[in-house]
C-alpha cells in the first residue's frame, strides 16, 4: 500500500518514480487537485534538481550514494555518461531483483535481498546496492523459496518481461545477467543531461 508521503512524492516529481503510482487510481486522484499538472521548476537549477530526486528517488539510491556514483562517473570519463549512470544503476542487485520480476516493486525488492532471500553465485547477498556483473548467476535461496514474500510469484513472473540484459529460467527460479543495459532516455523518468550538470559545477 502506498503512502501518502510518497503521493506527495510523486505530485511534485511525476508519477513514473514509485510504482504504485503510475497507474489510474493515481492519475484520478491527480485530477482532482489543480487539473492534474505537476509542477514544473522556474530555474535551470530547479530543473536540474528535480531531475536528479527523480532518478534517486526511482532507483531508492540516499544523495550520499547517488553523488558518490555520478562524480566517480564523471572522473573516469567514459564514452557516454548516461549509458554509464544507467548501467550503475540498473545493475544494482535490488534492481536486477525487479527487473527480474521476483518482487512487484523495487522498495520490495530491497527487502528482499536485505533480508537474505537473494543469492548471487551461489552465496548469500544481503546488500540491495550490490553491483552484480556480466555472467553472475541471481537466484531465489532455496531456504526462502516458500516463505510468503514469494506467494504468488508462479503466476507474476508469467506477466513479467525480463529485459535483453537478464535471461530467467522462471521454473528454477534463477537468472543469469548476459550483457550490459542500455535504456534509452525516453524510457527513463528522468533527464540524464541535467543530472550531469548539477553535478558538474
Amino acid at each position: 500500500m502506498i503512502t501518502g508521503k510518497r503521493y506527495k512524492i510523486a505530485r511534485r516529481l511525476g508519477p513514473s518514480v514509485f510504482d504504485k503510482t503510475q497507474g489510474k487510481k493515481f492519475a484520478l486522484r491527480q485530477d482532482t487537485k489543480a487539473g492534474g499538472k505537476f509542477k514544473r521548476a522556474g530555474s535551470d537549477f530547479g530543473l536540474q534538481l528535480i531531475e536528479k530526486q527523480r532518478a534517486k528517488v526511482t532507483y531508492g539510491v540516499n544523495e550520499r550514494q547517488f553523488k558518490t556514483l555520478v562524480q566517480t562517473i564523471i572522473e573516469k570519463r567514459p564514452a557516454n555518461l548516461g549509458e554509464a549512470l544507467v548501467a550503475a544503476l540498473e545493475m544494482r542487485l535490488d534492481n536486477a531483483v525487479y527487473r527480474l520480476g521476483l518482487a512487484a516493486t523495487r522498495q520490495a525488492a530491497r527487502q528482499m535481498v536485505s533480508h537474505g532471500h537473494i543469492d548471487v553465485n551461489g552465496k548469500r547477498q544481503s546488500i540491495p546496492s550490490a553491483r552484480v556483473e556480466v555472467g553472475d548467476t541471481i537466484a531465489v535461496r532455496p531456504g526462502s523459496a516458500k516463505k510468503g514474500v514469494f506467494n504468488g510469484l508462479d503466476e507474476r513472473l508469467k506477466e513479467t518481461k525480463v529485459p535483453s540484459w537478464l535471461s530467467l529460467d522462471a521454473e528454477k527460479k534463477t537468472a543469469k545477467v548476459q550483457g550490459v543495459p542500455k535504456l534509452a532516455q525516453n524510457e527513463l523518468a528522468f533527464d540524464l543531461s541535467q543530472i550531469f550538470q548539477y553535478y558538474s559545477k
